[in-house]
């Protein structure tokens, strides 16, 4: 195959590209960056897209935010796949500030005299996903099927990062809008403007031979 690596990823190698990009954070906010400015749509339609993505990523959603994305997105008429890139805007980096911002804010908002600690917050997350995966094996035997951490799941940690998230991503939405439909305009117009101007050199070559 012409697009085949030449040295095959191991099982390890696959695992860590899952969490850790192959070419690095750098490498792939480039990457991101450059995808969303030759996106073949308008800059508002894109503007839209980067707004939603960025929005969602800010929710407890894990495992959602792309589809998520893509149904604000599509709500809005704005570039699903703009969304979708723009969701690279929740990363290892930024999930941190994100959580204790938005469970401080919805702990606020909740009346709530102190909200958990992010690292709590997270090891809720694995353990409610771990009961939903025992829960699911447990119907195709005779384990019971128990729902103990789900409640305190839904009081403790979703409903308030929901709340504050709600209202950071929000911001960051609009925010992500009135930064990036100005870029995207002015990269598009000097992208214009070179094509003409190797369209004029091009036709005076031609007109001197």
């Amino acid at each position: 195959m012409v697009f085949k690596r030449r040295s095959p990823r191991n099982f390890r190698q696959s695992l860590v590209n899952l969490f850790i990009p192959g070419g690095g954070w750098g490498r792939s906010a480039n990457y991101v960056m450059h995808r969303l400015r030759r996106l073949p749509d308008s800059p508002e339609r894109i503007a839209k897209g980067i707004a939603a993505g960025v929005g969602v990523s800010c929710l407890p959603l894990f495992g959602l935010h792309f589809v998520a994305a893509a149904s604000i997105a599509w709500a809005l008429r704005g570039n699903i796949l703009a969304s979708l890139l723009a969701t690279f805007f929740g990363n290892p980096f930024t999930f941190p500030l994100i959580v204790v911002s938005s469970m401080e804010l919805g702990s606020f908002l909740l009346g709530r005299e102190r909200s958990i600690k992010a690292s709590e917050a997270m090891n809720a997350f694995g353990a409610i996903w771990g009961e939903f995966g025992r829960n699911f094996l447990a119907i195709f035997s005779s384990d019971p099927i128990v729902w103990e951490k789900l409640g305190k799941f839904g009081d403790d940690v979703f409903v308030p990062y929901m709340l504050g998230g709600s209202f950071i991503g929000l911001v960051c939405g609009v925010i992500a809008y009135f930064l990036s439909l100005p870029l995207i305009r002015a990269y598009r117009n000097r992208r214009l403007k070179k094509l003409q101007e190797r369209f004029e050199q091009a036709r005076k070559s031609d007109a001197k031979k």
